[in-house]
């Protein structure tokens, strides 16, 4: 009787799913490289719910997360070429087509979350051109994902100066990244976001560079013990659609797609600050020792990050140039 009620209920499941498959006009499916249980899958989360009840139900999304189909370096050519209708990906990935996304990693740039606040506006003169010249790609940025300020993490002591870096092995997600982890002396390893763990674990690299969000919900705390609050740089995902996908939806659709990234986007903004203070808890709270770096470090880092800017203008050529003299107006 059991297992002729395990089946029924089976049957009646998988019925349920088939309808509501029909029912939809057009499905969205988005690659995640995070878990969903992240705040960057709990605001597709909100988008899918936001999508799916104002369409009434015309629109399904699907939300592959955990890199289950494509890591975070694959994303914006697999959603450019069209083989997904959507996918989030760290900004600094489209930094070999568009060199100027990595404004946002130049050291101490933005080191207030008002600057960020401005330069990260839809409308604003350092966000709106670099999204102009990542349709070129053949992905349409819906919305940004807030993650938060880079710190640094280690096993066994902080690094408090660039004296600690010198001949470190070191995590990066961004080329302007890896010219600041050489102007200290260490030697750079581009690694995904969801190959962190691991890297920290076998010893791949020595001094690991994320969000620390990213702490909490990978709990690299199993395989780090030491975090430093550096926040020199500016962590942002965005959430891109295929543009011919996108161009050949009805209208009404965009519209409501449009309305629910826009949500997602002012939501996630609003909650990041909330999300590091509990992040960082979360870390002293299963054992990691927390850095504040004094003035006289912070002054130490930004001297050694100088070069790095004119590094920066040299590689991303007059698009480079027009948004940091934007990003710099905001000061």
């Amino acid at each position: 009787m059991k297992r002729l009620f395990a089946s029924v209920m089976a049957a009646l499941v998988l019925a349920v799913s088939s309808v509501a498959a029909m029912a939809a006009d057009t499905t969205l499916r988005i690659s995640l490289q995070l878990p969903l249980k992240s705040h960057l899958g709990q605001n597709l989360v909100l988008f899918k719910e936001e999508v799916e009840k104002n369409s009434g139900g015309k629109v399904e999304v699907q939300i592959y997360d955990s890199a289950q189909l494509y890591k975070d370096k694959e994303v914006p050519q697999a959603v450019g070429s069209g083989s997904i209708e959507m996918g989030v990906a760290s900004l600094t990935r489209f930094v070999g087509d568009v060199p100027a996304v990595d404004i946002f990693y130049v050291p101490f740039l933005f080191n207030s979350e008002d600057l960020v606040r401005k330069a990260v506006a839809p409308d604003s003169p350092v966000r709106a051109p670099l999204d102009e010249a990542i349709l070129g790609t053949g992905s349409r940025v819906l919305w940004w994902q807030a993650y938060g300020g880079a710190i640094l993490l280690s096993k066994g002591a902080p690094v408090k100066t660039p004296a600690d870096m010198k001949n470190k092995k070191v995590r990066v997600f961004g080329k302007t990244l890896g010219a600041f982890t050489e102007a200290a002396g260490g030697s750079p390893t581009l690694i995904s976001g969801s190959e962190q763990y691991l890297a920290y674990q076998r010893g791949t690299v020595d001094i690991g560079m994320t969000g620390v969000s990213g702490v909490k919900s990978r709990k690299l705390w199993e395989v780090m013990d030491h975090l430093t609050v550096t926040n020199h740089a500016d962590i942002e995902f965005i959430v891109l659609v295929n543009e011919k996908f996108w161009q050949g939806l009805p209208e009404d659709t965009r519209k409501v797609i449009s309305a629910a990234a826009l949500k997602a986007e002012m939501t996630v903004r609003d909650k990041v600050s909330e999300i590091e203070k509990d992040a960082y808890a979360a870390a002293e709270k299963n054992g990691m020792t927390v850095y504040m770096p004094t003035e006289e470090e912070v002054t130490a880092w930004k001297q050694t990050a100088q070069p790095v800017i004119d590094g920066y203008k040299a590689a991303s050529g007059e698009l480079g140039a027009k948004v940091l003299e934007a990003a710099q107006s905001l000061q």
